[in-house]
């Protein structure tokens, strides 16, 4: 099939050090790859130093064989200390599709445009491939992991991965068919196999899939877990039926409670104020999940300097609850032609829309400090990085 690269066995080795001293490189062992995890290995690195630039380089040959066969570089940046005042930028993206890309030779174009804004770190919110589209549909693990591999294989999604810091999110076309929850599953593989693909092979693997970062005095920011936690969406509407999860919600509640940044930017891979489209139920901001979305925008409420930043959606918005500190910015689809498919389906914007724009792009954010006065930058983005819509506070 196109873009077809078996996996192979062999070995690889990890070099990496901080941006100026590569004579103080460290250099790990020489591991086989996994031949049951898509022939991958991990490394989890310690002992790093905030807010430095690192340089990794891997190696790789065949088992038995000295003769390096292969080798890849790449970078990655630390946050600072909460303590330092550093201007950050940061992208956000959501709802990828190798057959709806938008250059057919290099991939998505959001990728370049983004690269020249120069982020400090980058966020997809999900849905980074559909399992449930056709050419192929992914209903075996082997097609799951040949369309992994195709689109991280994109030289600009490429090129993009290995000079900038990511986190990646996941949502239900990343394992399986459109609004996943345990107990749909998509051909012969079980929803809870396709969280087990992405989170222990495909992506860096964590005890949990929740997390924060601080990345220096004024931002932290909160990345939330929509899939591994959540009700059937079967299920009635209730105190007990939930997306997030009775452990991440408290976890969520506190961390905030004890943040001290200036700005603290939720995101989510779903909405949560919407307003969504017509006939949905997969989410916060859906009457079937009424209950904890009343439950979570309660205590936002209550917090100060607190922003909602969400993928999943195939257009991009700007919502505010007049009268309430609630702001909700949705980053859109990665191009102009995804968007053209289960998008917008209300007509015009609603009451609370301050932007809607029914093509795609990218959402940028920035934290500056002028004057010792901190502000945060909402930037909608078309897919060439052409600024459609700025909000500040």
């Amino acid at each position: 099939m196109e873009g077809s690269c078996a996996g192979a066995n062999g070995e690889v080795q990890l070099h990496y050090f901080i941006e100026g001293y590569p004579d103080k490189k460290i250099i790990s062992n020489w591991i086989p790859v996994n031949p049951d995890k898509d022939f991958t290995q991990q490394w989890k690195l310690s002992n790093l130093e905030a807010g430095k630039s690192y340089r990794v380089k891997i190696y790789a040959r065949q088992l038995n064989n000295e003769r390096i066969s292969d080798s890849i570089l790449g970078q990655f940046n630390l946050p600072p200390n909460e303590h330092e005042t550093r201007d950050i930028k940061f992208c956000v993206v959501s709802c990828h599709d190798y057959n709806r890309r938008d250059d057919y030779e290099n991939g998505h174009k959001i990728y370049p445009s983004m690269s020249k804004l120069r982020p400090d770190f980058y966020v997809h919110t999900g849905d980074i491939e559909y399992m449930d589209k056709p050419l192929p549909y992914a209903m075996t693990e082997e097609l799951m992991r040949f369309k992994w591999n195709r689109i991280f294989a994109l030289p600009f999604q490429r090129s993009f991965y290995n000079n900038h810091t990511s986190y990646f999110m996941k949502d239900d076309h990343d394992i399986g068919y459109n609004d996943s929850y345990p107990g749909k599953d998509y051909g012969t593989v079980t929803f809870e196999r396709g969280l087990e693909i992405f989170d222990l092979e495909q992506f860096p693997t964590y005890s949990k899939r929740y997390k924060t970062i601080r990345w220096g005095k004024n931002l932290q920011v909160w990345i939330i877990e929509g899939r591994n936690y959540r009700s059937p969406n079967i299920m009635d509407d209730g105190p007990d039926k939930t997306i997030w999860g009775a452990d991440q919600k408290k976890w969520f509640y506190e961390t905030i409670e004890n943040s001290s940044a200036t700005f603290k930017v939720l995101i989510t891979s779903s909405p949560i104020l919407g307003p969504d489209k017509v006939d949905k139920n997969d989410n916060l901001s859906n009457i079937k999940y009424a209950h904890e979305q009343g439950e979570i925008l309660d205590f936002i409420k209550n917090q100060k300097n607190i922003y909602i930043v969400n993928g999943d959606r195939h257009w991009q918005y700007v919502t505010h609850i007049d009268g309430t500190n609630l702001w909700e910015f949705g980053c859109g689809a990665g191009t102009d032609s995804h968007s053209l498919t289960g998008g917008w389906n209300r007509g015009g914007p609603m009451p609370e829309h301050k932007f809607l724009r029914l093509k795609g792009g990218f959402l940028s954010v920035d934290v500056t400090n002028i004057d010792n006065k901190p502000e945060i930058r909402f930037t909608h983005h078309d897919v060439d990085g052409k600024k459609v819509n700025e909000v500040f506070f």
